[in-house]
């Protein structure tokens, strides 16, 4: 039986929509289905969605190894900064300060994969903030992931609560 865990985190500091943070994650083996995602999104970049890994710093990956997909088209090389910088930096970070919490087994450090969608609006005008919230949005999801939350009892308690997009 392949196991695949899905999180999803959301973080916007105050009403700051411009920074907003917003990750969808799988992590799983490398021999799995979630393997296949992340190879797939390596191997299948598109103009405007270029799929990198995630690094600590430049020739220090991450563990799990993480591939970032793009959620939105980038546009420009301001854009493209925005991900390849403060983004970058943060997931990478984010997914190791798991493992050394004690969130992410660090026996699992080379057989699991993290394929983690990344949103970075296209106004987006602050870099601190840009990893400031991606940072905490990765951390909060891979942590939900992992323990399964929100639970289903959860869900449907706060099914009526306000997106705050909406």
């Amino acid at each position: 039986m392949s196991v695949m865990y899905v999180g999803e985190a959301l973080v916007i500091e105050g009403s700051d929509l411009d920074n907003v943070a917003h990750i969808d994650l799988l992590i799983g083996p490398k021999s799995g289905p979630v393997g296949v995602a992340f190879a797939s999104a390596l191997c299948n970049q598109s103009a405007g969605h270029t799929n990198l890994l995630a690094v600590v710093s430049p020739n220090v990956p991450c563990k799990p190894s993480t591939v970032m997909i793009t959620k939105v088209t980038l546009k420009g090389g301001k854009q493209v900064m925005q991900m390849f910088g403060p983004a970058q930096a943060a997931v990478g970070r984010a997914v190791v300060d798991s493992v050394v919490e004690g969130v992410l087994p660090k026996d699992m450090a080379e057989e699991f994969v993290i394929v983690c969608g990344v949103f970075i609006a296209p106004s987006a005008n602050d870099n601190k903030k840009i990893y400031k919230n991606n940072y905490e949005a990765v951390k909060l999801a891979i942590k939900n992931a992992i323990k399964n939350q929100p639970s289903i009892d959860d869900i449907i308690k706060n099914k009526e609560t306000k997106h705050p997009f909406e």
